[in-house]
């Protein structure tokens, strides 16, 4: 009876003691403890230690939670993760050194700068498709820009949940930096929480959720969202190498259930048989006969994912579509990689975003009509995708696309570039992080002036002339001839 009580109070987290979770951070920043350089250095390098002693728990995790691959884990979650805690040790000192802004007549004699400033408490809502990732990627930034941090962790992935707040404890410290567990009302507590900054990773309906809590605190927000990321296929290619790298990006990539996987192709009609075919034999190459006996493809992560793909593949103008794959297991909740051709544009699988391992080809008469359709789907989605050699068009497709990031000639791998912000549009999400765009994220630049008392302008004081008028009409605008003239004006009046 006495350990039902302990598992039934632990299991509570409601509103007041979300409450207390943020006072005691927002207590710990006030004391400037994350500000200072050494602090932040020790957690990062902290969590380099914590993904190195601890690789085998994280993969075994992953392989729990979705049955994914060792090399995908290590690789995109693990590596990805260490790659950016270097870069904060590398830069961050760089990154915290205010930067000179230039200033005007106006101010004559003086100097500007801009600081960047940690925000505060911030509240990081992680995804279940990369949970290590995608919850630590962005508290690297947090921790990097001095705030003070709580990390909730996706439900849907228990095993990587339970890991992650154990790790956290033992390797940072856990008087700025904590994670909370727990599906609906855990998340519901904590935004009902004043934030200084909120980073959601996930689906735009629960973005809406968030952005109202939000809202209610004047709260800014990052949200990382996805939509359906098209890639443009033209003949002019490698036809080989560039099915290898769709597969990647899709399949290669938790089994499509990934933000930025290729979500749909668009091709020409006498292209599509050569473009199927060649998926064929490398999906074959790579995943064998039976797909659902691979070792390298992961699970769908839970049976309503699992309906939800199955209703897709099953409505009846999709299902005869169906030229590669298809092949199912619920009970191990395996989709195999599955091809479908000129699927009905009217479609549920051309309505909502995939994210699972079925690729739809939807086929054009000229290869231009190809930016109509992505046009009038209505959405920006998070990445668009072209395979071309051919330079106009890729200019094309930088100009006229709009999408969180476009990437020609190969799909997913911009993600790895941390010069390059990564972030959505529109539909697809708003605000960016990785590399120095996620220091920026969760900082504040603070604008600071500094003047002496030499130089003080009459001009500003009363009693207010025209005279006075057009001299600092002339200074604002910062021309030097109409100085000259205002000041020519009043000598002669």
């Amino acid at each position: 009876m006495l350990m039902e009580n302990k598992a039934e109070n632990k299991a509570v987290f409601d509103a007041e003691s979300a409450n207390e979770v943020v006072k005691e951070l927002r207590d710990s920043f006030v004391t400037g403890k994350t500000k200072s350089y050494r602090w932040r250095v020790t957690q990062l390098k902290a969590m380099l230690k914590m993904l190195d002693e601890n690789e085998p728990q994280i993969v075994a995790a992953l392989r729990d939670d979705l049955s994914k691959p060792e090399f995908e884990s290590s690789l995109y979650e693990i590596q990805m993760v260490n790659n950016s805690c270097r870069l904060a040790l590398k830069e961050m000192n760089h990154w915290m050194m205010p930067e000179k802004a230039k200033t005007s007549l106006t101010t004559f004699p003086s100097s500007a700068e801009i600081v960047s400033e940690p925000l505060g408490v911030v509240l990081v809502i992680s995804a279940w498709n990369y949970p290590f990732l995608v919850s630590l990627d962005p508290v690297v930034g947090a921790i990097s820009a001095g705030n003070a941090i709580v990390l909730k962790p996706s439900e849907m992935a228990p095993a990587s949940s339970s890991l992650l707040a154990k790790l956290v404890a033992d390797y940072l410290d856990s008087s700025c930096i904590k994670v909370v567990e727990g599906a609906v009302p855990e998340t519901s507590a904590l935004l009902e929480q004043k934030w200084d900054k909120i980073l959601y990773t996930g689906n735009g309906r629960v973005a809406r959720i968030v952005m109202a809590a939000a809202a209610k605190h004047l709260t800014p927000v990052v949200l990382e969202l996805g939509g359906k990321s098209p890639v443009i296929v033209v003949s002019d290619i490698n036809l080989k190498v560039a099915t290898r790298r769709i597969i990647a990006g899709k399949w290669g990539c938790n089994n499509g259930q990934a933000c930025v996987s290729p979500d749909y192709i668009i091709t020409t009609k006498d292209y599509a048989t050569k473009l199927v075919d060649s998926f064929k034999c490398e999906l074959e190459r790579f995943y064998g006969k039976d797909p659902l006996e691979s070792k390298d493809l992961s699970r769908i992560v839970n049976s309503n994912h699992f309906d939800r793909l199955s209703k897709l593949m099953d409505e009846e103008k999709v299902s005869s579509k169906i030229v590669h794959g298809g092949q199912r297991n619920e009970k191990n909740l395996q989709i195999a990689p599955t091809i479908l051709l000129d699927v009905p544009v009217n479609s549920l699988i051309m309505k909502e975003e995939i994210f699972g391992p079925l690729l739809p080809i939807i086929t054009v008469d000229k290869v231009e009509q190809s930016f109509d359709l992505i046009h009038s789907s209505g959405g920006k989605p998070l990445a668009a995708y072209l395979f071309t050699n051919n330079k106009k068009l890729k200019r094309k497709f930088v100009e006229t696309v709009s999408a969180g990031g476009l990437v020609v000639n190969d799909t997913a791998v911009h993600l790895a570039i941390h010069s390059l912000p990564f972030g959505g549009v529109g539909e697809s999400g708003m605000g960016s992080y990785h590399g120095k765009f996620s220091f920026d994220a969760f900082s504040h630049k603070k604008a600071v002036l500094y003047r002496g008392f030499a130089g003080d302008a009459f001009l500003r004081y009363p009693p207010y002339t025209p005279g006075k008028l057009t001299l600092l009409q002339a200074l604002l605008s910062g021309s030097i001839v109409g100085i000259i003239r205002a000041l020519l004006g009043w000598f002669w009046a």
